[in-house]
């Protein structure tokens, strides 16, 4: 019996025939990982632009933390994430183990590194070709930070993008403070981990097609807003005023 063959032509079965219970696992993980990168990037692009601009003592450190923060295994944030939530924990009072919340607070936490991070990249290079300009305009540091994430509007949708792109394809934060409970928390990738080890090869391979879609039309994205954002640039009018 050729296993492989005949389970992709199943899985795109189930990929085109918009099964129930495949429709009802793609759409929690969307859910999740949307309100994860609106969490955690309503914080992230804030933090990262100032970050990109201010100069303080310890400044090294906190990137060296944040940089560390970046290469933290997702199974470890979903422990921390676990241990805050459990009955004995400071958040145990919330009741929100093995919930939705949950799985959206542990992909928020695991998220919020990479949209600092690449914020702070972002603008702390816009800073260099600018930011002398609009510190003889009187600019300070928050308004620089401003000024310059808006005119690299462009770019941080694509760390947008990003950050939703590592939310979704995330396993061990999940898995562990949801608990993979079917229909409930059982997102595309626990899903994907599940059916596999049950030997469900055709759901976990529809599951798996989903998610390479969701991760091709990302990409996509990404290159149409690279190629959207290439005309604007701050500049300095001939009054002297901020042009955008």
């Amino acid at each position: 019996m050729h296993t492989f063959s005949d389970s992709a032509l199943t899985a795109l079965h189930l990929l085109l025939s918009l099964d129930p219970g495949f429709l009802a696992i793609v759409g929690r993980s969307l859910s999740v990982s949307a309100c994860a990168c609106l969490l955690a990037c309503s914080l992230g692009l804030v933090l990262g632009a100032w970050l990109g601009v201010a100069r303080f003592a310890g400044r090294s450190v906190v990137l060296t933390l944040l940089n560390t923060a970046l290469a933290v295994p997702s199974v470890v944030v979903g422990l921390v994430v676990y241990l805050l939530l459990s009955r004995s924990g400071p958040l145990g009072y919330l009741g929100w183990l093995f919930s939705f919340k949950a799985m959206v607070m542990a992909q928020a936490v695991l998220v919020l590194p990479v949209a600092t991070a690449l914020t702070r990249q972002v603008v702390q290079d816009a800073e260099q070709s600018h930011g002398e300009q609009l510190q003889s305009l009187g600019a300070g540091h928050w308004m620089r930070s401003v000024l310059l994430a808006w005119d690299e509007r462009h770019a941080l949708l694509v760390v947008l993008l990003a950050a939703f792109g590592r939310a979704i394809s995330e396993v061990g934060a999940v898995m562990v403070v949801g608990g993979n409970i079917e229909g409930f928390t059982r997102v595309m990738t626990t899903a994907i981990a599940l059916e596999t080890s049950k030997g469900d090869l055709p759901l976990a391979l529809a599951l798996g097609f989903a998610l390479l879609l969701v991760v091709l039309l990302l990409n996509a994205l990404v290159a149409l807003l690279q190629r959207w954002g290439q005309g604007g640039s701050l500049r300095l009018g001939t009054s002297g005023a901020v042009v955008l």
